[in-house]
């Protein structure tokens, strides 16, 4: 995962919208979104796969854990011998230990630079980690993005990403429309001037060759792979959360999406951590984005419920709400 955008709390119908795209090597062997079983046993995940390695940049259970990763450019400090970091998404999706504990354990586990957003719905929590960073950062109701560097390091495509996020959140009324804009925006393919590119210690050939938010090197060896979407739609005072995903080769053509539709999730949070377990939904494919559509359902205007849980201490200190 090499770009992401955040939206928490942001929009009374869209309570989270996660908007994604996966850069990597096209020789690198990949599923397409799909549930599957980890090897260690624990819940069924909704993701794609590295198939090399084993693991994911970007997954979801039923029980309401949530997690996606990118790395942090950094050639000069890459260890070539470093555990795969695809495997702490699918490790921390089949944990059963609070985001604390679970970190601690990560960070000293050898891994090159990585960010991690992780997320437990049922207890209403989302935090970000980094190996670069001392501590994990609890994440409040806001707009974030992400690439390889920091949390919301204003990479240009990271600012415009967050950017587009904004503006389709207050202009779209429907799921079809917001997804169409946000793949709209993974899209885009305009790399940024030079005067604004970040220095990560590779050419300035390719910073620039890196610095759309779609990315196709000239020999077609790297690029984008895939662009996905997760959007939680309010139906009333239940969530609907459908994820799709767009898969592309390396030659450019049709790209495929897949969509998977989870009923009730996120589930709601309680004090003791609890919550309903999701309906899982079948995976269907489709040849281009845009042949079916993604019915809205009428929107009941209630009282609704944040998907994080109000940090108390954050209150007690006087802590801002991002945008």
């Amino acid at each position: 995962m090499c770009l992401v955008a955040l939206a928490i709390d942001q929009n009374r119908r869209f309570p989270l919208v996660v908007a994604t795209n996966r850069d990597e090597f096209f020789q690198r062997p990949a599923a397409r979104l799909a549930w599957w079983t980890p090897p260690g046993g624990g819940p069924d995940v909704l993701s794609g796969r590295d198939l090399e390695s084993g693991g994911t940049w970007l997954g979801l259970t039923a029980q309401g854990r949530l997690a996606l990763l990118t790395n942090i450019r950094a050639p000069m400090r890459v260890d070539a011998e470093a555990p795969s970091r695809g495997r702490i998404v699918p490790e921390w999706l089949s944990a059963r230990e609070s985001a604390g504990q679970f970190w601690m354990r990560t960070a000293l586990s050898g891994h090159n630079g990585f960010n991690l957003i992780a997320a437990e719905f049922r207890r209403g929590e989302c935090f970000w980690a980094s190996n670069a960073a001392a501590h994990p950062l609890r994440l409040e109701r806001g707009v974030y993005g992400l690439s390889n560097a920091g949390l919301d390091t204003p990479w240009p495509k990271v600012q415009r990403i967050k950017t587009r996020l904004r503006e389709a959140l207050a202009a779209t009324e429907s799921v079809d429309a917001l997804a169409a804009q946000l793949f709209a925006a993974l899209a885009e393919r305009e790399p940024a001037p030079d005067d604004s590119l970040p220095h990560t210690g590779v050419r300035i050939e390719l910073e620039r060759q890196l610095s759309p938010a779609f990315i196709r090197t000239p020999d077609q060896t790297y690029g984008t792979r895939c662009s996905t979407l997760i959007i939680t739609e309010r139906a009333g005072r239940h969530p609907v959360t459908h994820v799709l995903e767009r898969t592309f080769s390396a030659t450019g053509g049709l790209a495929l999406l897949r969509r998977s539709t989870l009923r009730n999730w996120p589930p709601r949070y309680s004090d003791e951590g609890s919550g309903a377990v999701s309906e899982q939904a079948v995976v269907n494919e489709s040849e281009l984005f845009g042949e079916s559509a993604l019915a809205a359902a009428p929107i009941k205007r209630t009282r609704v419920r944040s998907l994080l849980k109000p940090d108390a201490g954050a209150r007690k200190r006087g802590a801002t709400v991002r945008g």
